[in-house]
């Protein structure tokens, strides 16, 4: 989800949207589902959930979130801490108050190691809409709150980082998003249209 695209989505974990994932990360999970149209599979993922978390998803997902753990735990004793959640979003340019990192670690009922990481993870895709998934993709772009993202940022970080769309591939998402006349994306027009609506609906 973090090294790479997140199975599924960058949805919040650990108290926000695409926590822990670089903006590139977050504009792949998005891409990705453009590209795939209305993702079906996220919605029987999340209909699969089953008291065992592991089961909840695929084993590349179960990898790849294993690999962001070990990123996020800075001191690699097994556990996400205050401080590893600290020193991650500082790698990120984001300066969190105190109480939103405390925040952050109530939401787990125990010590976070790896598999409380998955349980935290499960709960929020469970029954999760896919259109809110890429939306909060998106709003890692969007820094000043304005529903838009540039198209241009949005192009450069799609082939610059994470997984490295080649530029038809970006071309080929990117066709159909209502951009605007200074270049921006309307982040929930775009949205329904990835998620196989049209920008214009209810």
């Amino acid at each position: 989800p973090y090294k790479e695209r997140p199975g599924g989505g960058g949805r919040a974990l650990l108290g926000e949207p695409v926590l822990l994932a670089q903006p590139s990360d977050a504009a792949a999970t998005a891409a990705d589902m453009s590209k795939r149209g209305k993702s079906d599979s996220t919605k029987r993922r999340a209909q699969r959930a089953t008291s065992n978390v592991f089961a909840m998803f695929e084993q590349n997902q179960i990898a790849e979130f294993k690999e962001a753990f070990q990123m996020i735990d800075s001191n690699k004793d097994g556990f996400v801490c205050k401080n590893d959640l600290r020193a991650t979003w500082d790698s990120l340019g984001r300066i969190i108050p105190e109480k939103d990192l405390d925040g952050m670690i109530a939401e787990a009922t125990g010590p976070i190691n790896f598999t409380m990481f998955l349980t935290i993870f499960g709960e929020r895709v469970s029954g999760t809409d896919p259109e809110d998934v890429i939306r909060n993709a998106f709003k890692t772009f969007d820094k000043s709150g304005t529903g838009k993202i540039s198209e241009k940022e949005l192009k450069k970080a799609l082939m610059t980082w994470g997984e490295k769309f080649q530029e038809p591939e970006v071309d080929e998402v990117l066709k159909e998003a209502p951009i605007d006349r200074d270049g921006n994306i309307d982040i929930n027009s775009y949205v329904k249209i990835i998620c196989g609506g049209t920008d214009d609906e209810e």
